[in-house]
């Protein structure tokens, strides 16, 4: 009788799933079962866990991240060759699965280089042409919105692999492959521009920043002969969206932070002592950092037909999710003020609420 209550009482075998065991094997540099000629179709019917993809690579050493870099080449490689699948499970699987292994190297650029696992193996500048033509054929096709947030995210995720966009080797990749004129005809209809507006916007003005005084970029000759007035409408949508977006969420801050009591606002004077200098250190880092402001200019410096987008009235059906911005809590009051029960009829307006 003992023994059959210790049998119950012993610890559980702790049960790991099927894709994490893999990634188990991957990180340790062991090998992998690829003798199973089904082992990568397999794979990639299994739903990533890209946290833990994200956790485990930043957890290595520069020695660690050595050891497993066969393995890595091969599950990029891999992930490559299965963006022509035909299952759109494997595709979307594959995708999400480049965007957590790559993005998590490159969060380690400071320790290694990190080009050497997207680049470093046989045959790399065929392979990363083949992630780029699968990404276009994303973005200009009828694929499902998913590949194409999915596209959008891996492509940023190239081009913002250094502080220094220039310095980026891979960007160069990026502007030999015509991307501009699938990116526009993302924001040219409303539908996709509500979803994708932000991200098409975001890449085309870092492309377009990419060494613009060292040689003649491309992305810079498109964007300033540019004429589409539907293109050039959106264009200014997403922005004007993101700045009035931007601006009512400062308002919505300032507003909940206005205290009636008498207390509260002694209370609130008080600390404002304390924190007024970084009070408005972080109102000036919120003006600094947004990346629209740097997209408004660049489409006004660049395009003289964008000038008659600033006196058109800007109206969508719906607005586009609110971007990720700089606007963090406890920023202190500015001179921003902005009616959250209207919209400004143009991105003029906008602009110059927000300034």
């Amino acid at each position: 009788m003992a023994t059959k209550k210790g049998a119950v009482s012993g610890p559980k075998r702790q049960f790991r799933e099927k894709i994490v065991q893999i990634y188990e094997t991957l990180f340790k540099g062991d090998n992998l079962p690829t003798s199973n000629s089904q082992f990568w179709d397999e794979f990639f019917l299994l739903r990533p866990k890209t946290t833990y993809i994200d956790t485990e690579i930043q957890k290595m050493s520069q020695e660690q991240l050595f050891l497993t870099k066969a393995n890595l080449n091969l599950l990029i490689n891999n992930c490559i060759e299965a963006l022509s699948d035909q299952n759109n499970i494997r595709v979307v699987y594959s995708m999400q699965t480049l965007c957590a292994v790559i993005h998590a190297i490159f969060q380690k650029s400071s320790e290694v280089e990190s080009d050497i696992f997207l680049i470093g193996f046989e045959n790399s500048a065929e392979k990363v042409q083949l992630l780029l033509s699968a990404c276009q054929k994303f973005l200009e096709g009828d694929s499902a919105s998913v590949l194409k947030s999915l596209s959008l995210k891996l492509l940023l995720i190239l081009v913002t692999r250094t502080d220094n966009i220039n310095e980026n080797s891979l960007v160069e990749y990026v502007i030999n492959t015509s991307l501009f004129e699938c990116l526009l005809k993302l924001v040219c209809h409303t539908q996709t521009r509500q979803v994708h507006g932000y991200d098409v916007v975001l890449l085309l003005t870092l492309l377009v920043n990419y060494r613009k005084y060292d040689a003649a970029n491309p992305y810079v000759v498109k964007l300033s002969i540019l004429d589409d007035e539907l293109a050039l409408n959106g264009y200014g949508q997403v922005i004007t969206n993101s700045l009035c977006d931007f601006c009512s969420q400062f308002n919505r801050e300032l507003l909940e932070n206005q205290h009636t009591s008498w207390l509260s606002s002694l209370t609130t004077m008080v600390g404002n002592i304390f924190i007024s200098e970084e009070g408005v250190l972080r109102t000036q880092q919120m003006r600094a950092n947004n990346a629209y402001l740097l997209a408004f200019y660049e489409a006004i410096h660049l395009n003289r037909n964008f000038i008659t987008t600033l006196a058109h009235t800007q109206i969508d059906g719906s607005s586009p999710p609110s971007p990720i911005n700089t606007l963090s809590p406890g920023s202190s009051p500015a001179d921003v003020t902005v009616n959250l029960n209207s919209q400004p009829s143009n991105l003029l307006v906008i602009f110059f609420q927000y300034w």
